[in-house]
């Protein structure tokens, strides 16, 4: 059966990205995409077929993705198609049988557009109501040729249902537990995420301000020509001295942070399903996120970190805590990663596509 998977771009590495890579390995599949910059940090040596450029410019660059997915006509050459993130299944209609993996309902389009219009100066207000009506219109058109609705949480299964009033099955992202190891508990925590403003960086440098003595290392880049590279640049120049920008890094290197650090903290708001607390816990490290969004399916409260409010107080406080014994966290975090191990989401994948 001859597979691809669809994915908007490859521009920066996120758990989406590490998603469609543990999808296309399962099922021998072709990835479909218009950008590959970073693709030589992946582990994928498999087939990539690059559709198209796109314009790396505010919006233009969502609308340019989505065009070259309408217009791309690969359908006879494969069997099955997978779409993955906000744009790429857009083609739906001209490919069958096909399966959307729903990260979430792209959410500058629902749950997320007054916050973004909010931001907006008073001039560009109405060229962004204009584009979001118009992409919004298309994406729920798109969505009535998807086959079949896979997403990653009971948190974004919610979202589906209400936006798209579609039922969707969970397969919750993978963590290759074997690749990961806990070396020590060191002389730093770690953070993982894009700096978007969504991802709340501004918590973390609060936090840390008032914990002196701990440092954090952040891991994450932002797209230089995008909507989101003035608050990267912003929380970049405001961070205290106890706090590192390390930027995009290798899996291999990642990997080695996690083993090496003494905790993981995540701020994101409302987090779709979020894999960083499940790699943290394959290294056997506990893991301080706000309580909110996907976090809460992931996380056990108390057992291996601790789920805790979105304020710079609460999450030193919680940092704290945790400083004083991260060891304890170690053997639930390691059986609760396990349960999220990828030969189970590989087998869930290959029967989704079988069942179609």
């Amino acid at each position: 059966m001859r597979t691809a998977v669809f994915h908007d771009y490859f521009s920066a590495i996120g758990g989406g990205e590490k998603t469609v890579v543990a999808m296309a390995k399962a099922l021998n599949a072709d990835i479909i995409t218009t950008d590959t910059t970073c693709f030589p940090k992946m582990e994928w040596d498999g087939p990539v077929r690059n559709i198209g450029s796109i314009i790396e410019l505010p919006l233009i660059k969502q609308t340019s993705a989505s065009i070259r997915f309408i217009l791309s006509n690969l359908s006879k050459q494969y069997d099955v198609v997978l779409f993955s993130g906000n744009w790429a299944h857009l083609a739906a209609e001209h490919y069958h049988p096909n399966i959307w993996y729903c990260h979430s309902p792209p959410r500058i389009l629902y749950d997320q557009y007054s916050r973004y219009y909010q931001t907006l100066t008073p001039g560009l207000r109405i060229p962004f109501a204009s584009w979001a009506y118009l992409h919004r219109s298309r994406d729920k058109r798109a969505v009535k040729h998807i086959d079949r609705i896979l997403t990653n949480s009971q948190n974004v299964q919610n979202r589906i249902s209400h936006y798209y009033n579609r039922e969707a099955e969970v397969i919750s992202p993978p963590v290759n537990c074997k690749r990961y190891s806990c070396e020590e508990f060191g002389s730093f925590w770690l953070s993982v995420n894009r700096l978007y403003p969504e991802k709340r960086i501004e918590l973390q440098l609060d936090a840390f301000r008032s914990l002196p003595n701990q440092h954090l290392v952040i891991v994450g880049s932002y797209a230089k020509n995008d909507y989101t590279a003035l608050y990267a640049r912003n929380v970049i120049k405001k961070k205290p001295e106890n706090v590192s920008f390390l930027g995009e890094v290798s899996e291999e290197e990642l990997r080695d942070l996690y083993a090496r650090c003494q905790g993981v903290i995540c701020t994101t708001r409302d987090e779709d399903f979020g894999i960083v607390p499940l790699e943290a816990m394959a290294s056997g490290k506990p893991v301080v996120a706000v309580h909110e969004g996907g976090f809460r399916e992931t996380v056990k409260d108390g057992i291996t970190g601790i789920l805790t409010g979105p304020s710079g107080n609460e999450l030193a406080h919680a940092i704290s805590q945790v400083t004083q014994n991260p060891n304890g966290y170690k053997e639930a975090c390691l059986l609760r990663a396990r349960e999220f191990d990828i030969s189970i989401f590989e087998r869930k994948i290959r029967e989704a596509v079988m069942g179609l």
